[in-house]
């Protein structure tokens, strides 16, 4: 077909006597369609009957639109948008852009099949270029109808993810918050950490789309939550989260990540995300904290900023499990610490031989899971038998 053809066919309009055919067999086109559909497309199958209904509207309405343009091509439209229309939007999240690009190119076939019964000889070569133009753009369109409905639901998500992040961390979870997780994709399975840190600045828009990306390929579940300055990221999976909270160190600014103690359900994650932003405001009084530390390696520093969580967890976690313990435990490791971690002195001090000392402070790790003879870790024992001390001081002053 020569140029001329194919110009005339896209300005003058299609024949009055193909179009007058194409009007009277849009009901057949449609049918044969949906039988076409219904035989070779298995998605198709299994979609709801009322998504099965809409389809059916969407085929309609292409190819009334085709029509439309055939005889009018200046002022009809091939927008997809408009084919759509007949639809609900949320069809849009029942079939993909692939499966509606599939659908185009299955009743273009059907138009192209039934071309010699609808076009008279010497016409059936225009009708199949003018449907092959038509179906170009509208698939064309299709796809921008899908990426405004994809912006529109990153968007949605974006916000939702941000209140998600924020009554998490004011630790008020209501009673929609797990159907607002499972809206953003969160499956549940395993523990969840919270790991907070400084912002990479500035923060722009596709700063922050690569921040999500990366999260999203570091753990099975993910929230992430952008506060002023600071970055906060929930990790949830049955993997390692804290080696996928190492290859997430990249993405946050100069100083120390702080991560929180893990819990067994994300509507809990709320006491991992207090922990780790306390720890992250008393992280400068230890100088020396690596890169990606725990809430709970920094409870002396969080506690004597005043974190009354720090406090209840030295007690709880360490002095209390050593006192239940029974024996000398609980003295021998004040001893150790007051003889400057000298096994010798502290075995002098308590009557003993260093070897009896030596098995007693591994007891110790093995009770409370802290290393006695580890200077930074000592450190916190030392703390905790100090809170533990002055807790009990407290009791028998208000018991009296």
């Amino acid at each position: 077909m020569g140029a001329t053809t194919a110009r005339n066919v896209t300005t003058d309009g299609g024949s009055s006597d193909v179009v007058r055919r194409l009007r009277g067999g849009t009901d057949l086109l449609t049918s044969a369609a949906l039988k076409r559909l219904d035989g070779e497309v298995p998605w198709y199958g299994e979609l709801a009957a009322e998504d099965r209904s809409w389809i059916g509207l969407v085929a309609q309405s292409g190819i009334a639109a085709f029509i439309a343009w055939y005889e009018r091509p200046s002022t009809a439209t091939y927008n997809a948008g408009e084919i759509f229309r007949a639809a609900p939007p949320e069809l849009t999240r029942s079939i993909s852009l692939q499966h509606t690009l599939q659908l185009v190119r299955l009743v273009v076939e059907v138009v192209e099949d039934n071309a010699v019964q609808l076009a008279a000889p010497g016409q059936q070569a225009d009708l199949r270029d003018a449907v092959l133009r038509y179906s170009r753009e509208v698939a064309f369109s299709a796809a921008e109808v899908y990426a405004r409905a994809a912006e529109a639901r990153g968007a949605w998500d974006a916000r939702l993810e941000a209140l998600v992040v924020d009554s998490l961390l004011r630790g008020d979870p209501d009673a929609s918050m797990r159907s607002r997780v499972s809206a953003l994709g969160w499956t549940g399975r395993g523990p969840t950490v919270v790991m907070v840190g400084a912002m990479q600045q500035p923060v722009d828009e596709r700063r922050t789309a690569e921040i999500r990306r990366a999260c999203r390929r570091a753990a099975t579940d993910v929230l992430v939550g952008i506060q002023g300055d600071r970055l906060m990221v929930v990790l949830g999976g049955d993997e390692d989260l804290r080696a996928a909270a190492e290859t997430l160190l990249p993405r946050f600014g100069a100083g120390t990540v702080v991560l929180g103690p893990a819990v067994n359900d994300v509507v809990d994650a709320g006491r991992s995300a207090r922990a780790a932003l306390a720890g992250l405001l008393a992280a400068p009084a230890w100088p020396d904290a690596p890169r990606l530390v725990g809430a709970d390696e920094l409870l002396p520093e969080r506690m004597l900023n005043g974190d009354t969580l720090a406090r209840r967890t030295l007690l709880t976690e360490l002095y209390r499990p050593l006192t239940a313990a029974g024996g000398p435990l609980l003295e021998t490791l004040a001893e150790y610490v007051a003889q400057g971690r000298s096994l010798e002195a502290a075995a002098r001090a308590l009557y003993v031989h260093p070897n009896t000392v030596r098995y007693r402070l591994r007891r110790i790790a093995q009770v409370v899971g802290w290393d006695p003879t580890d200077s930074r870790e000592g450190f916190v024992l030392q703390i905790a038998v100090a809170v533990g001390r002055l807790a009990e001081q407290g009791a028998a002053h208000h018991g009296t």
